[in-house]
């Protein structure tokens, strides 16, 4: 599948044009969101090497393989994350589609929406990109959180569901 394409299957009867990907300058704030991963497989290779009793430059050695491999492994899952993330905004609510193996979909009902953020940090910023958390009623998983949206679109979905909000509220 490639950057821009949709989901290939219709779901829950709706047409897969419906989903919408990430945009593509959110590839590289992806990647960089799986990073934190590296770390125990570079402290692993370090601590591999130092068990074996290795001198010290294959210590370091043991260090930069699993920083390699652990960087490899981060840059996968990133775009991998990227690459399979979707949302759709209907008359009903939400939805966010995230996997490709193991597919989670979660839905969020607009009557089920108490509130919503928008977030930008500086990286998201300098790309026009923002991070959308939608509060819902609830105790358990009461936030829904979509980051690496362009930032027009978390706006208007911002708008949108904010609105069912206020249509709610005078009924």
């Amino acid at each position: 599948m490639t950057d821009t394409t949709f989901p290939s299957e219709a779901i829950n009867g709706h047409d897969a044009a419906d989903w919408q990907p990430l945009p593509r300058r959110a590839r590289a704030l992806c990647v960089l969101g799986g990073l934190p991963v590296a770390i125990p497989v570079v402290a692993a290779g370090f601590v591999v090497s130092l068990a074996l009793d290795s001198p010290w430059p294959w210590s370091i050695a043991g260090a930069l393989l699993g920083l390699l491999l652990g960087v490899g492994f981060a840059t996968w899952l990133g775009l991998k994350q990227y690459r399979h993330t979707y949302w759709r905004l209907d008359e009903d609510g939400l939805a966010i589609r995230r996997g490709h193996m193991w597919q989670r979909e979660t839905r969020v009902p607009a009557t089920r929406v108490q509130h919503l953020d928008i977030k930008r940090g500086p990286l998201q910023r300098r790309r026009h990109l923002s991070t959308l958390v939608v509060h819902t009623a609830g105790t358990r998983h009461s936030a829904v959180t979509l980051p690496h949206l362009d930032a027009d679109d978390a706006q208007h979905l911002r708008d949108r569901l904010g609105r069912q909000l206020d249509l709610d509220d005078d009924t």
